[in-house]
């Protein structure tokens, strides 16, 4: 006797086969490394399409402020609530790696955002040379103190 149709070819053997290799206790099955392999890929995947996104495009103020760039990032930003501590704080973010901390060149922006952003500089090295910067005006003046 066939076994009955359900859904996209599924049978009523593979529903009786499915429910009784559910009820097996997690302790009989191990960790497939082909599966843990793929999962990192698909990981490494997503994360390497979504930083060069990032690093697509130099940042300005109205690419980020503007309310068309506010719609894409909120559902990003959104993820994070519950997640992230104070995850939509205004947080002062940089326009340019090469530049520091100044009026013409911070933002404010929520927190989540910067941090998106921040790490997917620090991926790419984007930040090396201002912290190579600031490493070195921090050995000068140690060195000033000395004397």
């Amino acid at each position: 006797m066939a076994s009955a149709k359900f859904v996209n070819d599924v049978t009523q053997d593979d529903v009786i086969a499915t429910k009784a290799a559910l009820n097996r206790s997690a302790d009989e099955y191990g960790n497939d490394p082909t599966v843990e392999k793929m999962w990192a890929m698909k990981a490494f995947n997503h994360a390497d399409i979504y930083f060069n996104i990032l690093c697509s495009i130099k940042f300005n103020e109205e690419q980020l402020k503007s309310q068309e760039a506010k719609e894409k990032w909120r559902p990003f930003c959104e993820k994070f609530k519950g997640v992230v501590e104070d995850y939509n704080f205004g947080t002062l973010l940089r326009l340019h790696t090469e530049e520091d901390y100044t009026p013409d060149n911070s933002i404010i922006v929520p927190r989540i955002q910067f941090y998106a952003i921040e790490l997917a500089r620090n991926r790419e090295g984007l930040n090396d040379r201002i912290r190579s910067l600031h490493n070195l005006k921090t050995q000068i003046s140690q060195l000033g103190s000395r004397e």
